[in-house]
Formats: structure tokens, sequence, C-alpha cells
């Protein structure tokens, strides 16, 4: 293989309390989920990556087959713990709740 055959990638994740952010070179028609792996972050990570799939591309999402480009940053998403809009409509709620209890 020649040099130029090689793209550099970063593969990033985050915990609450930590984040790793690694930048590691695959050959240039390497997809998503074969630089997830060669990334070994699946090792570094305590418990590994989540098993659901959800990653991106620059904030977009992408899909494990995604074909990468020279510079890309994939993204690995962990659940979220409270979908964001019942999170909203709670305190909404105790904000009105309490608003109404100091009247």
């Amino acid at each position: 293989m020649h040099d130029d055959s090689w793209i550099r990638v970063e593969v990033s994740y985050a915990l609450p309390d930590q984040q790793w952010l690694l930048t590691i070179n695959v050959p240039e028609n390497c997809r998503l989920a074969e630089a997830i792996e060669r990334s070994g972050l699946h090792d570094k990570v305590p418990g590994g990556l989540p098993a659901d799939g959800r990653y991106g591309i620059w904030s977009k999402l992408a899909t494990a087959d995604a074909q990468l480009q020279d510079g890309d940053r994939i993204e690995i998403y962990r659940p979220l713990i409270a979908d964001p809009k019942e999170a909203r409509r709670i305190r909404a709620k105790q904000k009105a709740e309490d608003s109404n209890a100091s009247s």
C-alpha cells in the first residue's frame, strides 16, 4: 500500500465523567464500523461501547457502513437517560405547581 491510500480520522466517545478522542489512520476505503474497531476504543471504555450502535460524523447521524473521508470525526452516541421533551414537560409542570403553591 502507498502512503496516500490511508486517511486520518478521529473516533470520539464520552461518558459523563470521562471522554476519549483517538486519532487513527485507516485505509481510504474504510467504513465507520471498521474504524471504530481499529481504534480499540471498545477495550478502553469501562463496560465497553453501547450496543445500540448510534453514530455520527461531525454531529450528523451516520450508519455503521458510512464511507469515511480524510479528517472525519466519528462520534459514538450513548443512549439518553431521559427523553429531552419529556424532561422539559416535567420541569414546566413542576414550575407551574411551584408557582401555584406560592400564590
